[in-house]
């Protein structure tokens, strides 16, 4: 699925993929909750799209950096971030076809 590291426990049935764009111009930290026993935590650059499997009734929080701290900016539920079917499985298959470019591009380097 889209997230590779800290898979959602296997015995959650209510899984969605999940979208978040950071449209600041700050460094955030979006971090589950809500989640019981799972947890959650990426860095996520300004402009850069987090895409990420979640239980359905977490919230992402937004904590927005600051000099040495941060500030907790905004809690959204994650099924208001939810992709629908036919979009995620879209943004996987580019996923997949990107990586197999870059595979392509250094073996290709590597090969000349």
């Amino acid at each position: 699925m889209a997230q590779i590291i800290d898979p959602i426990p296997s015995d959650e049935s209510n899984r969605i993929v999940c979208c978040y764009v950071n449209a600041t111009s700050k460094i955030q930290i979006a971090r589950s909750s809500n989640t019981g026993n799972w947890y959650f935590e990426r860095v996520v650059f300004p402009g850069q799209r987090l895409v990420f499997e979640a239980p359905s009734q977490a919230v992402l929080e937004i904590h927005t950096g600051m000099m040495a701290s941060s500030i907790l900016s905004d809690n959204i539920p994650c099924d208001r971030l939810a992709m629908d079917e036919e979009s995620s499985s879209a943004f996987m298959k580019q996923l997949d076809a990107q990586a197999a470019e870059a595979a392509n591009e250094s073996l290709t380097a590597a090969v000349s």
